[in-house]
């Protein structure tokens, strides 16, 4: 009986827990050189990005935290109480008048279709007008996977622009987007 009573309170308490994560108002914060394992990882689970594209993503964070910050490339955490659920990397395209690139935006796939990545998105274009950029690029790929990327894109105002055929392999495609800030 006492078993029972324990485990009940046990679930009771677990069961507040989630409740108030899921009502606990998202943060977005300064992405820390200790969120690099779980912003890895996040990227990996969307099953999206090809095995170079993490390698990659690996590489740009270390160098991040290892001065890129001086050059104005910003990284950005989306997370609700000790959840960090999705992650922004953007920097200023070099040899132009305030215009900025979005080189990554990543939401955990179980979170995606919930605000987040709309929420990610205003930051940065928030934080770039208040820096006063003109322009936000954004490029990614053509596959069939990647369509719901681009309708997001489009539906938050940003307009293709750019099509580089086979870019990234045959029959992959760069779209170029972009939005006037």
């Amino acid at each position: 009986m006492v078993i029972l009573v324990m485990r009940a309170a046990r679930q009771t308490g677990s069961a507040r827990r989630r409740h108030r994560l899921r009502h606990c108002p998202p943060m977005i914060r300064p992405a820390q050189p200790d969120d690099v394992p779980v912003l890895l990882r996040l990227t990996e689970q969307t099953g999206l990005f090809l095995p170079h594209e993490i390698d990659t993503l690996s590489e740009l964070l270390t160098d991040y935290f290892a001065g890129l910050e001086q050059w104005q490339h910003r990284a950005h955490v989306l997370q609700r109480g000790n959840q960090a659920g999705g992650f922004v990397y953007y920097a200023p395209a070099s040899l132009t008048d305030r215009t900025w690139y979005l080189y990554w935006i990543v939401v955990a796939r179980e979170l995606q279709g919930q605000g987040w990545g709309s929420q990610l998105l205003r930051f940065v274009e928030d934080d770039l007008r208040q820096r006063g950029a003109r322009l936000l690029l954004i490029e990614t790929s053509s596959r069939p996977a990647y369509a719901p990327t681009r309708a997001f894109y489009q539906k938050r105002g940003y307009v293709p622009c750019a099509t580089v055929p086979d870019f990234y392999a045959d029959g992959d495609d760069l779209v170029i987007f972009i939005r006037r800030l």
